[in-house]
């Protein structure tokens, strides 16, 4: 996982927790007079539920792992689970921290089939840990109390399929429909991309067609065979459009970068440019070669980048 998504997952946790770890102490002292009673912990449980933001059941258990009350929801006590033997649950098997409070990590529930968590808070008595109090939430219904990922703008490499790379030089480049009209084709994107609203293009090359998505239209993409990527009437089909001034791909550098794309594409009959796409507005490129590694990197990065930097001493 990229280091910017793990950073934005725990600062969305640690907000999660600040939420959770004041109320579920309030309910974990309250558990200790009806410790050892099914019946008064399944009352304090009932009592306490309100004031924990979100949740959709209450739970207690020994240090063992086996719970000792029934389940408890918004409606009603959930019977069937006293006795039951959690230890194996993922919650069970993380670390609880010294200060007696966790919040797991997200798994998928075995009634629910959601994605999950549970938050334990330790239960004491005289200094002695007798269980933990535990809270299940669905995801879904945790709010988001950060800001939205934002996706980084770094180079990246991904390897791809292991079985292509290890037949990588038992294959060589045929052209396809679009190879042999590719300058048609890329003057079209071009008019597409700075002329008439498309803000999106993921180009198949070996597969002779595009994937492109407007800005009239963003929820839906719209598929562009070899036929239509050789027929300039093609735009007819799209409005003009205004290049949007919050695009961070300057519209000169659309067929510059389209021509890169084609070199890469030409260049070496082993390893071969197969499929590659342009976002106006994250200002990215992306590359996916014969070997099934995929590339992406920022626009004005891309462009500075030489044949020797992709393909070294082949």
């Amino acid at each position: 996982m990229e280091l910017e998504l793990k950073e934005a997952t725990h600062r969305q946790r640690t907000e999660i927790a600040k939420l959770l770890h004041e109320p579920l102490a309030w309910l974990a002292q309250e558990c200790v007079p009806a410790w050892g009673d099914r019946g008064r912990l399944n009352e304090a449980l009932i009592a306490g539920f309100s004031r924990i933001p979100h949740c959709t059941s209450l739970f207690v258990v020994n240090w063992a792992g086996i719970q000792v009350c029934d389940n408890v929801n918004a409606e009603a006590v959930v019977e069937g689970h006293f006795g039951r033997d959690r230890s194996s649950r993922p919650y069970m098997n993380e670390a609880v921290p010294e200060w007696g409070f966790l919040l797991s990590d997200a798994y998928v529930g075995l009634a629910s089939q959601h994605p999950s968590l549970t938050a334990l808070h330790a239960i004491h008595a005289d200094g002695e840990l007798l269980g933990y109090l535990g809270a299940n939430f669905d995801l879904r219904n945790l709010p988001i109390t950060g800001q939205l990922y934002q996706e980084p703008d770094h180079w990246r490499q991904i390897k791809g399929d292991p079985s292509i790379r290890q037949l990588l030089f038992q294959q060589c480049r045929v052209d396809s429909l679009m190879d042999q009209s590719i300058a048609q084709a890329l003057s079209i994107l071009e008019e597409l991309c700075t002329e008439r609203g498309v803000f999106q293009v993921v180009i198949h090359f070996s597969s002779s067609r595009a994937t492109v998505w407007t800005i009239d239209d963003p929820f839906r993409y719209h598929i562009l065979d070899h036929e239509a990527l050789a027929d300039p009437d093609i735009c007819l089909a799209y409005p003009c459009h205004a290049y949007p001034a919050d695009a961070l791909i300057p519209a000169a550098e659309i067929m510059p970068i389209l021509e890169t794309m084609r070199e890469l594409r030409f260049s070496d009959e082993t390893v071969y440019l197969r499929s590659a796409s342009i976002n106006l507005f994250n200002g990215m490129i992306s590359l996916t070669f014969s070997c099934d590694g995929s590339h992406y990197m920022r626009h004005d990065e891309f462009l500075t980048k030489n044949l020797s930097f992709w393909y070294g001493n082949l």
